[in-house]
């Protein structure tokens, strides 16, 4: 893709434009959570990438249907839709294996899977920039990308069996992240959130939660009910375990939940233990950056809203995923339900700075996209992929495999340099006032 020429005053526009169709809802409701929001992106080139997705898809609208290693079905899959460097780290999945994935599937939905690997080539050379990587460093971490992930669909297509990776696969800092989560215990986290009163445990007051009134408490609970029938097995539940002890309310200021109301239910677990007590999230959905330009009415159909689609999503791209994860309404606004878990430690790119190191990290990275990607098709129980992913991808970039790097690696410095300039730009729209709102 060539990407437009515009002078700071225009893209400034553009920016702005984008902004106010992505946020204008959330951040009139709630400006101090978007100034929040929008002082963590004005800390890095990066974390500005992080938090505009909204930016990137605007720019890559027109190329749904067409364009390298798109056809009616590769243009048409499962993606995560926000797919950085950022968004992988460890869970437990629902057989009590930790497993390194790929994580937070907020903005998941259907669209082409080279989109998936273009959002994570930036990702890369923007982390290449920070850690002062020379441009031909970071090219050929890009092109190592590119082979882990083509080598990975090449074998999912033959049928080989590969591995996830485990404490038994996994290398380097990915398995220091899952030795780091395998320490983790639900009493400490439960510690770190709540208290024992009258023989029983609460949530702590404090920083950042809200008390609830009577009727906004009984409306969470109602949509607690409400949410048991979407879980895996439902007929089959223990409802003691799921007996609800408490519940507070919280305000989402990180960059990617600012201004979402959220809620946290204290759980009774399968015991009367009070160790054994599950801290459960519920949150509204959000609208995916990426469906503002898929204009396919089967998919947007599929969906009963935006908390249904970011479950039936992360259940269709995570092979085995938490157990807990389901959706519900809440004033008829769709929302998802998940555990608050122990066992979630994200991938810290702090101390990975050795381009040697670097390299092992993002060809494990091409391998857990490849095998996201090939999770969810028509073999995942859902009909809104009817086919092979692994062989439609497969045979895409076959037609072309010599470009399928290089494609990648010129997208990643054009669109590095371009998410570089727009976080200069933004910050000045920022700092002088001149985004709406604010």
């Amino acid at each position: 893709m060539a990407l437009a020429h515009q002078s700071d005053g225009h893209r400034g526009e553009s920016i702005l434009a984008v902004f106010d169709a992505a946020f204008g809802a959330l951040l009139a409701a709630d400006p101090a959570a978007f100034r929040a929001k929008f002082r963590k992106m004005a800390a890095s080139a990066f974390a500005f990438y992080r938090g505009t997705a909204c930016l990137f898809y605007a720019d890559l609208d027109g190329e749904q249907d067409s364009g390298p290693y798109i056809d009616k079905r590769t243009g048409r899959v499962w993606i995560h839709g926000d797919l950085h460097a950022e968004n992988f780290g460890t869970y437990l999945d629902a057989h009590g294996r930790l497993v390194f994935n790929v994580n937070d599937f907020d903005e998941a939905f259907v669209g082409p899977f080279i989109w998936d690997l273009k959002r994570f080539a930036a990702s890369i050379a923007l982390i290449g920039y920070t850690k002062a990587l020379a441009d031909e460093v970071i090219s050929g971490l890009v092109r190592t990308y590119a082979a882990a992930y083509r080598e990975r669909i090449r074998a999912l297509a033959k049928g080989e069996d590969v591995p996830q990776l485990t404490l038994d696969t996994a290398r380097g800092p990915l398995l220091s992240a899952l030795r780091h989560a395998r320490t983790q215990t639900r009493v400490e986290l439960l510690d770190a959130m709540t208290e024992i009163r009258d023989w029983e445990r609460r949530f702590t007051p404090g920083s950042g939660v809200i008390t609830l009134d009577t009727a906004t408490r009984a409306k969470v609970l109602d949509a607690f009910e409400a949410y048991l029938p979407s879980l895996p097995g439902a007929d089959q539940l223990n409802r003691q375990s799921h007996r609800v002890k408490d519940v507070v309310g919280r305000r989402g200021v990180g960059i990617g939940s600012a201004g979402l109301p959220s809620y946290d239910l204290l759980l009774e677990g399968h015991t009367d233990a009070l160790e054994n007590d599950v801290v459960v999230y519920m949150k509204q959905g959000q609208t995916p950056a990426v469906s503002r330009h898929i204009t396919d009415s089967r998919v947007r159909e599929y969906f009963r809203h935006e908390g249904h689609r970011t479950v039936i999503s992360q259940r269709a791209l995570q092979a085995h995923a938490d157990p807990w994860l389901g959706w519900t309404e809440l004033g008829g606004v769709g929302q998802l339900v998940a555990e608050v878990s122990p066992y979630a430690v994200d991938l810290d790119w702090s101390d990975i700075n050795d381009p040697a190191g670097i390299e092992a990290v993002v060809a494990d990275l091409g391998r857990a996209t490849a095998g996201m990607h090939a999770a969810a098709d028509e073999e995942s129980g859902h009909s809104l992929v009817p086919f092979s992913t692994e062989d439609a991808i497969d045979q895409a970039i076959a037609r072309d495999e010599d470009g399928f790097a290089g494609l990648l690696v010129d997208f990643a410095h054009s669109y590095g340099a371009r998410a570089r300039s727009d976080h200069r730009i933004f910050v000045d729209l920022f700092r002088n006032g001149s985004i709406h709102g604010l």
